[in-house]
């Protein structure tokens, strides 16, 4: 059995962070500080499920003076490239957080990882193995860094924090330091001013609609007179609340041409609109079917003009390239 204990490369293992103050004063606000933490926390721990990683969060007492919190991120399962996964996570860590709503994200902390790759000394070993594997590690948090900017959690997380910093005029910065624990060797900082937090702080809770086709909707409670009332049916499995917005298919329904029985389905367009709770997770608040492709009767397939047209419009992708044929 081999008893080769060789350390994995060390660098950071903590997220530090610093509070300034308008005022000759190390005191801060103690319900504001627990909710800035609290959001601070939680987007930590979203970065590293994006990250496809596992870890503890603990708090690491401090003497320096000056308002500091220092947190420190371990793997819940310890490997041999543990260290170089936190180091890399905190380094990422800190560019999420510092990257504001215009930026992406996931570009931001693929850049700090690849300085980190780059920089002397981050695979302190001569084990050609451990190398291969740290190397490994790395390119798939590089690779999982695309899964950070389809993250409203992130985004919210982010938002809370420095509105809540807004909302407290004492403080006028903060800065986020990647460093070791002992030695308080920074791999990463970024200090933000008061006048930057705005960039970072969302206008709306509500997200850009999203439109799917070819989707089949089973009917429970169709509309049959003209009225502003909403249709009902089945979606994903569950019943809901539709606004039918397909002038086409309500004038065959109010004429009579459309019949409606037990099991009657469609097949159709929907735009989804959605919002989101003050933790970042979605929920749909309203869903409208734009277009009826086509209906069922006898389970025969009935085609609409409008979804007719819709399959003549050539892909744009066609077009382009019958210009070059």
């Amino acid at each position: 059995m081999s008893t080769n204990k060789e350390a994995a490369p060390t660098g950071s293992n903590c997220i530090e962070v610093a509070y300034f103050f308008e005022e000759a004063t190390h005191l801060m606000d103690a319900l504001v500080q627990n909710k800035c933490e609290y959001e601070l926390l939680a987007l930590v721990r979203e970065v590293a499920s994006r990250l496809k990683l596992r870890v503890i969060i603990e708090t690491v007492p401090l003497s320096e003076k000056g308002f500091r919190r220092r947190f420190r991120v371990t793997l819940k399962k310890e490997t041999k490239t543990a260290a170089a996964a936190v180091t890399i996570a905190t380094a990422a860590l800190v560019a999420v957080v510092t990257a504001p709503l215009s930026v992406s994200a996931g570009d931001e902390a693929r850049k700090r990882i690849e300085q980190l790759m780059d920089a002397a000394g981050f695979i302190q070993t001569d084990n050609e193995r451990l190398r291969l594997q740290i190397e490994k590690l790395t390119l798939q948090l590089i690779a999982s860094c695309a899964n950070l900017d389809t993250s409203n959690v992130i985004k919210k997380r982010r938002s809370n924090f420095f509105e809540l910093l807004t909302r407290y005029p004492k403080i006028n910065g903060v800065c986020f330091t990647a460093l070791e624990e002992h030695q308080a060797i920074a791999t990463q900082e970024q200090q933000l001013l008061r006048h930057a937090f705005g960039a970072y702080i969302l206008t709306t809770n509500v997200l850009e609609p999203e439109e799917i086709d070819d989707v089949d909707i089973e009917i429970i409670s169709p509309v049959l007179k003209k009225s502003s009332y909403k249709w009902t049916g089945m979606y994903q499995g569950r019943p809901r609340s539709f606004n039918m917005q397909s002038k086409e298919f309500k004038k065959l329904v109010q004429s009579g041409k459309v019949q409606f029985k037990n099991g009657t389905s469609i097949n159709c367009q929907l735009t989804i609109h959605k919002k989101m709770n003050n933790e970042g997770t979605e929920r749909i608040t309203g869903i409208d079917i734009t277009r009826v492709n086509h209906y069922f009767e006898n389970d025969k397939p009935v085609e609409t003009v409008e979804g007719k047209k819709q399959k003549k419009q050539p892909e744009p992708e066609i077009t382009q390239l019958a210009l070059f044929m």
